[in-house]
C-alpha cells in the first residue's frame, strides 16, 4: 500500500509541476488585451483559465492529502526485528582482558 502510495505522489507531483508551468502569469493578460495572439490559443480567450485552475486545485489538494497519508504511515511503520536474522551473534563469548581472571565454574546442580 504504502508503494501504491508512493507511486500516486510522484504521478501526482509532476502533473502538478506541468499545470503550473503550462499556465499564464497575470502579467499575460495586458499583452492578450493588446492582441497578443489570446483568441489563437487551444482553450479560446479565456477558456482555459477555468479548466486549469480547476485541475490545479484538485490535484494541490490530492497531493497535500497524499502527503499527510503517506507521513503519517512513515512514522507508524513499524520496521521488522532484524536481530533474528543472524543469530551467529548470539553465541559468540564475550571476550575479556588478558589480566582479569578466569571466572570460576558453575557446577550444575538440580534442586532436591
Amino acid at each position: 500500500m504504502y508503494e501504491v502510495l508512493i507511486v500516486c505522489y510522484l504521478l501526482v507531483a509532476i502533473g502538478l509541476v506541468g499545470l503550473i508551468l503550462i499556465q499564464q502569469g497575470k502579467g499575460a493578460d495586458m499583452g492578450a488585451s493588446f492582441g497578443a495572439g489570446a483568441s489563437g490559443t487551444l482553450f479560446g480567450s479565456s477558456g482555459s483559465g477555468n479548466f486549469l485552475t480547476r485541475t490545479t486545485s484538485i490535484l494541490a489538494i490530492t497531493f497535500f492529502v497524499l502527503s499527510l497519508l503517506i507521513g503519517r504511515m512513515s512514522a507508524h511503520h513499524n520496521k521488522a526485528d532484524e536481530s533474528w536474522n543472524d543469530l551467529s551473534e548470539a553465541g559468540t563469548a564475550v571476550q575479556l582482558p588478558a589480566d582479569a581472571p578466569a571466572p570460576a565454574p558453575q557446577e550444575d546442580k538440580i534442586p532436591e
